[in-house]
């Protein structure tokens, strides 16, 4: 669930095979078509490769390797490509659909990862990295982001392919070790104008703001992606594609976003003299902070040399205090989405002066008539350290309750992208529609807003609903009678609470 600063990725259409095909029954589900047993690839250079080998929808996330040999990606692998050690004879692929998605064969060292970030914190200076509300605010983000790709192909891709189909100037061979090396400094050449670009055009900025939001600084933090920023990110590898094949580009986009994931802790401190050539969690510990000297910095991606070749490049030095010059003080997902740009909405309009109209769109964020692109460094809010994070306090008992139902929702989640080619377009809006809707009453639940009962009986009400008629079955029938019972009892308990919170209120009323 990462998407371009570790953002979400899929090589072929999401509405393609993910995961496992088992045959799902109930009213939500359609038979699954008989396939084609795909043929396998010809041996490297036996030919050149037709255009439509680019788009075809792939029978699994199985990888040919350079020599033909279908093979799946181990464990080792997968552990590798987090850190782009995956050598170019590991991961050369002839077409699109031989290439795995890798990001999503991640998820389980996403967890681990996380898992062991929380313990060596421990360890190391006896308390956790995060909080509960933040962190299920970063992973609601996270799904939000990715939910697109379950109705939609890819952008970059799609895009890609176009481009190299209709307007490719010549063609370097996928199987060469120097395509691979080109196709790693490119796409990290590519991601760092791209990141750049949207911390410096406030349209931009916009949608990757969602990114900087959170107040800690840990691998939840990795996943906490925008729906909109792919929309923007797909022109910056273009140049790319007139010469570089779709498959060499997909394995690269994949590991770029991948590197991203593990940079985002405080754990690690330094990895010595690696810190002069690669993005490291020093140097992106920075690029997260609100700290006057840490604005506007280390836009790499992999690389941390493009920061240093072109004077975006910043030690780190003070202790980061991180999120938004202005912080924006909530966990609801979606106005962690749209807020941004209903602000860029009514400062347009408040802005006098149709070319003052357009620098609001593309000048940076800071920007006012009258002042730099960028702005006015002076007028960055001073940091003292004493910045206490929005943490709304919550009974203990209302984040185990948030942690279960985001635990089933999630499972919801990938039970989506499992079986998503064996559902109904109507079933699949349905489990997209409850997901959105859990994430926004999470969010409400973590601020203690008034409303936040209310919404919590409907979104109770809507999931039992669907899943009494079939369209949420699990695939495991022991939990069928204990969600049944879970959801009735979260109907009761929060009736009970908005009835005594209505009482309550009447009475001061009195």
């Amino acid at each position: 669930m990462i998407s371009k600063e570790v953002g979400s990725f899929s090589t072929a259409n999401p509405l393609s095979a993910k995961g496992k095909r088992t045959q799902a029954t109930g009213p939500g589900c359609r038979p699954e078509r008989a396939r084609p047993r795909a043929r396998c690839p010809r041996a490297a250079g036996a030919g050149r490769v037709p255009p439509s080998a680019h788009l075809r929808r792939p029978q699994s996330w199985v990888g040919t390797a350079r020599s033909g040999r279908t093979m799946g990606t181990t464990a080792g692998q997968q552990l590798r490509a987090l850190f782009y050690v995956v050598p170019p004879g590991e991961s050369s692929f002839r077409t699109l659909d031989e290439v795995p998605d890798y990001v999503e064969k991640s998820i389980p060292f996403f967890i681990a990862f996380i898992v062991l970030e929380f313990a060596v914190s421990w360890v190391q200076q006896r308390k956790l990295p995060g909080r509960i509300n933040d962190g299920i605010s970063s992973l609601s983000l996270g799904i939000l982001s990715r939910l697109p790709d379950v109705l939609f192909r890819s952008v970059d891709l799609v895009s890609y392919v176009y481009v190299w189909n209709n307007y490719k100037l010549f063609e370097l061979p996928w199987d060469s070790h120097w395509t691979w090396y080109l196709t790693f400094l490119g796409v990290d050449f590519a991601y760092y104008w791209f990141h750049r670009v949207s911390h410096e055009v406030n349209i931009l900025w916009a949608a990757h703001q969602v990114h900087h939001s959170s107040e800690d600084y840990n691998l939840f933090t990795a996943l906490r992606q925008s729906c909109l920023q792919r929309y923007t990110s797909w022109m910056f590898n273009l140049p790319m594609a007139l010469f570089i094949p779709p498959s060499v580009f997909a394995v690269h986009l994949q590991f770029n976003l991948l590197y991203q994931f593990w940079i985002h802790t405080e754990v690690i401190t330094n990895i010595g003299p690696l810190e002069w050539i690669l993005n490291t969690p020093s140097h992106h510990r920075v690029h997260h902070g609100r700290n006057p000297y840490c604005i506007d910095k280390n836009y790499g991606g992999t690389l941390i040399i493009w920061d240093r070749i072109f004077g975006a490049f910043e030690a780190e030095d003070a202790k980061v205090v991180y999120g938004l010059t202005h912080p924006v003080n909530s966990f609801e997902p979606i106005l962690l989405q749209l807020r941004p740009l209903a602000h860029i909405w009514n400062t347009f309009w408040a802005t006098p002066g149709f070319c003052n109209k357009l620098s609001v769109i593309f000048k940076g964020p800071g920007w006012g008539p009258g002042k730099p692109r960028l702005g006015l460094p002076e007028e960055i809010p001073a940091v003292t350290g004493n910045e206490v994070p929005f943490n709304p306090s919550v009974p203990a008992y209302l984040n185990c309750y948030a942690v279960v139902h985001f635990a089933v929702i999630m499972e919801l989640y990938i039970d989506l992208l499992a079986t998503v080619t064996t559902l109904s377009q109507q079933t699949i809006l349905l489990r997209i529609g409850i997901i959105i809707l859990s994430l926004t009453s999470f969010g409400f639940l973590m601020e203690s807003r008034p409303k936040a009962g209310i919404l919590e009986i409907i979104r109770c009400a809507v999931f039992l609903g669907a899943y009494k008629i079939g369209y949420l079955r699990n695939q495991l029938s022991l939990l069928d009678y204990a969600y049944e019972v879970l959801f009735s009892l979260c109907i009761a308990f929060w009736g009970i609470q908005t009835m005594r919170r209505i009482t309550s209120s009447k009475d001061k009323h009195l």
